[in-house]
């Protein structure tokens, strides 16, 4: 069994939660998930089967897009809304469309962000959750990320109240914290501010509407019908351009061998090689080998 199948990703899970009861529903332990998702957020899960877990990096790396709440009033540990209150302010708020509108485009771009301390990032070795569930506080280095947009998904005028809450469609680059683009919102409006809500509706190339629950593919796999659902290696490789190699090639990128480099290297930093049709590996330009070429991932064993 080969392919990405996208899922849905239900909220109570742990990405790796899905991974493992998907290996016991597919019966086959070659499966990975593409990029964690929280417990309480729900959402599009490529999960990589087979051969499919060489290009899982690709999709982890590829641009996402979320629906997120958000919760002006008050902030807290986790920066969403499952941790304990860290500071409250119970004044009566009152934002404009335009003020919203204005915070929202200065958060637009490349913008820096510290890492929430429950979070997986690592630092000397260990994830920054480990130190905050000890009660240790570590400097968090911070990081550039790529907002592409955010839409202001709610219609009113105005919003009043002394916790005033709102929708937002996030779209955005690798290593984004939705979490802390919402704490981010509720600086800038001068209020502390977490995350109540998050849905993943796009990762990559796959979407909410591609997708099946763990439910859905197990009922899948009673019927034999699971194949229906998988999507080809191709599908999270199409941003690269493809090269039809000759038969005499076939046995030596097989085997993962440095070749002449081709005339497509000069205008692309990687390449797919393909035969009959079939992706075989990803090659770029050797870094010290000038005219050569040298595989960046093996898609095809030389079995």
């Amino acid at each position: 069994m080969n392919g990405i199948l996208p899922l849905w990703k239900e909220k109570g899970m742990t990405s790796h939660d899905c991974v493992f009861k998907l290996r016991k529903i597919l019966r086959t332990k070659k499966v990975g998930h593409t990029g964690t998702l929280d417990p309480e957020v729900e959402g599009v899960l490529p999960i990589c089967i087979g051969r499919a877990t060489k290009v899982a990096s690709y999709i982890t790396d590829a641009g996402k897009e979320y629906i997120a709440k958000v919760s002006i009033g008050r902030s807290t540990e986790t920066e969403d809304a499952q941790g304990e209150t860290v500071s409250c302010d119970d004044s009566e708020k009152m934002i404009t469309r335009e003020m919203l509108l204005e915070v929202l485009a200065q958060l637009t771009g490349e913008i820096t962000q510290i890492p929430p301390m429950y979070s997986a990032v690592k630092v000397n070795g260990r994830r920054l959750y480990e130190y905050a569930r000890k009660g240790i506080e570590v400097e968090r280095p911070a990081r550039q990320v790529r907002i592409e947009e955010i839409e202001l998904l709610d219609n009113e005028a105005e919003f009043v109240g002394k916790e005033v809450t709102f929708s937002i469609r996030v779209k955005c680059g690798k290593g984004t914290y939705i979490r802390t683009l919402a704490v981010q919102i509720g600086e800038l409006l001068g209020y502390p501010a977490h995350m109540e809500s998050l849905v993943r509706t796009v990762s990559g190339n796959f979407m909410q509407e591609d997708c099946r629950t763990l439910a859905e593919v197990a009922q899948l796999m009673e019927e034999e019908q699971v194949d229906s659902i998988l999507r080809p290696v191709e599908d999270v490789l199409t941003e690269f351009p493809k090269l039809e190699i000759e038969p005499e090639l076939l046995d030596s990128i097989r085997n993962g061998q440095v070749l002449p480099a081709v005339q497509l290297l000069q205008e692309h930093d990687s390449i797919i090689l393909t035969y009959n049709g079939q992706v075989l590996a990803i090659y770029k330009n050797h870094p010290t080998k000038t005219g050569l070429m040298k595989p960046e991932k093996m898609l095809l064993s030389n079995e």
